[in-house]
Formats: C-alpha cells, sequence, structure tokens
C-alpha cells in the first residue's frame, strides 16, 4: 500500500476536520488555516461554548481546489495529478473528459509556458503532457526549466508535436522529456504510455 493510499484511507470517512488536520491535509501551518478561516477564505463554525473552529468537508475541499491544492489526500483511493498543456482547447477539452472519468486522475489545465511553470510549482503533477508549439515559448524551454528544480525530478513529461525529424526529436529528449508523441496521436497509446510512466 502506498502512502498516498495510506493517507488517503485516514481521511476518506472524515466529514469535519479540525484546523490542526486542515493544516496537515494542506500542507500548510496551522496558524495559516486559522488565519483565512477568521478571514472567511476557509467555511466553517465554531463550537458552541468554546474558540473551536470546525471545518466541513465540503468547505476544505472547495478552499483546496481554490488554491490548487491537490484533493488525493482526502481520497479513498489516492489519484494521480496531470497537467495537460495545450493552447487547443479542444485537446484539452478531450484529456479532461478522458482522464476525469477515469477516475484516477486529477486533471488542471494551461495553455501557456508561463502558467504551466506556474501550475507546476502549486498544484505539483505527477505527470504533464506537454504540448511542444505553444503561443510563448516552446515546450521544450517549459521542460528545461521543470528539470532545473529537483523537485520535480520524478514528474513524468511527455511532449506532443508535430514534429518528424529525427534530430528535433532527440533534442526534446535531452530536454527532459520522459516519451515523445507525434500528432495526430492514437489517444489509447498516449493513455497507456501515461499510466506506465506514472506507475498505475
Amino acid at each position: 500500500m502506498t502512502n498516498g493510499t495510506m493517507q488517503g484511507s485516514k481521511w476518506a470517512e472524515k466529514r469535519i476536520f479540525t484546523t490542526g488536520e486542515a493544516a496537515e491535509i494542506c500542507k500548510v501551518s496551522q496558524q495559516t488555516i486559522i488565519r483565512c478561516f477568521d478571514a472567511g477564505r476557509l467555511g466553517g463554525f465554531r463550537v458552541p461554548g468554546s474558540k473551536f473552529r470546525r471545518i466541513p468537508r465540503a468547505e476544505l475541499i472547495k478552499f483546496m481546489q481554490g488554491n490548487d491544492i491537490p484533493t488525493d489526500v482526502l481520497e479513498a483511493v489516492a489519484t494521480k495529478r496531470v497537467l495537460v498543456v495545450d493552447d487547443d482547447a479542444a485537446i484539452v477539452e478531450l484529456f479532461q473528459d478522458l482522464l476525469s472519468r477515469d477516475g484516477r486522475w486529477t486533471v488542471r489545465s494551461a495553455a501557456t509556458g508561463y502558467d504551466a511553470g506556474m501550475l507546476t510549482e502549486s498544484f505539483r503533477p505527477h505527470a504533464i503532457i506537454l504540448d511542444y508549439m505553444l503561443p510563448d515559448v516552446n515546450g521544450n524551454i517549459v521542460c528545461r526549466r521543470i528539470r532545473e528544480n529537483p523537485e520535480f525530478a520524478d514528474t513524468k513529461i511527455i511532449i506532443v508535436s508535430g514534429v518528424v525529424n529525427q534530430a528535433e526529436i532527440d533534442d526534446l529528449l535531452k530536454s527532459g522529456a520522459d516519451e515523445f508523441i507525434k500528432k495526430p496521436f492514437n489517444i489509447q497509446q498516449l493513455m497507456q504510455k501515461l499510466t506506465s510512466l506514472v506507475g498505475i
């Protein structure tokens, strides 16, 4: 059993959380949770006749989603986080639909290299499906920047591109990508690569 699954089971059935538990789940200090609660950014209630704060599950999930904090720790089976980076809305929608229905994934998307960098920091994806041609910067640059941060050494990156030149493909893999898939791609083949890369 993985650590994620063990932790997930620990919180899976719980409906009301203390500020300490919420802090542990969100990986922030208890003071941060208390400040957010008192400022009205995190919903909940006070225990009658005491100063104790309590946070219902739905409010905690809403807070986590609003702050790009992965919610898999609350689920019975830990899901894998995947970031889809593409400026083609149809492709993003395809992946969001496919991966959300699968049930093993939590999906976020970005349309630019800049947003991809920001979301990688906050969302901490297990895998990134990265389009090579982005509006602001090429995917290999995004890939290189992610690889420069040792915190993301285990993040799997699949670059998707229409290029066919083997030298270009080799360059993409040298920039730190784990896999290259040519557009137009076979969705089943891409899903197989994705699941085998993250080990599910």
